[in-house]
């Protein structure tokens, strides 16, 4: 059995050292003995594959015990740590927090706050997707469009209806910069369309 003491914070402005003091004068209330210390300065925004917490998860054992100051952080989001909990009570570790009191493991109780965790995560999930589909109504309710934008196709198509009246100002000596600016596209674009006619 080995005792983790994992250490995140945000940017490099903070320092590890207060959630490390934290976790030391933790352990010697409770005459606990860290193992081995895990600091990251990395957003909790980043996936967890991409942090060394990620890591550790995959190299606990039965019986390791896993010490933050605050369920935080472990994750942004109540999704991303409730993942983390199921990771560390299905290869049986806990996860204690000193903040939050927690001692979660493999008991009955842990199982009960799990499943709190759990049910606050679904509602969480139906609160995102409620607010996104009230955010499309009101943009379709505005008259916008949803999805990619056609801009591109649609100067293709206006450019493409005007064949014959931009050669017509080419063959004038109109400049292509005047063309442009005529049928209100860039000057790449008309460009890149008289490169295909080779004009």
């Amino acid at each position: 059995m080995s005792v983790i003491g994992y250490i995140r914070v945000s940017s490099c402005k903070q320092t590890h050292e207060h959630q490390k003091y934290e976790i030391e004068q933790f352990a010697k209330l409770h005459n606990i003995k860290i193992d081995s210390w895990v600091q990251e300065t990395i957003s909790s925004r980043k996936p967890l594959n991409k942090r060394q917490l990620g890591n550790l998860l995959d190299e606990l054992y039965p019986g390791d015990i896993l010490i933050a100051c605050e369920i935080s952080r472990l994750g942004r989001s109540l999704l991303e740590v409730m993942k983390i909990l199921e990771q560390c009570l299905n290869k049986n570790c806990q996860v204690w927090t000193i903040k939050e009191n927690y001692r979660l493991g493999n008991d009955i109780q842990s199982k009960v706050m799990a499943f709190a965790f759990g049910l606050s995560a679904e509602i969480e999930r139906n609160l995102i997707s409620q607010r996104t589909k009230a955010s499309l109504d009101s943009i379709k309710a505005s008259g916008k469009k949803l999805g990619r934008p056609f801009a591109a196709q649609s100067k293709k198509l206006k450019l493409s209806k005007n064949t014959k009246k931009i050669k017509l100002l080419l063959n004038n000596g109109v400049s292509k910069n005047q063309i442009a600016k005529l049928m209100g596209v860039q000057n790449i674009t008309l460009r890149r369309f008289l490169q295909r006619l080779d004009l």
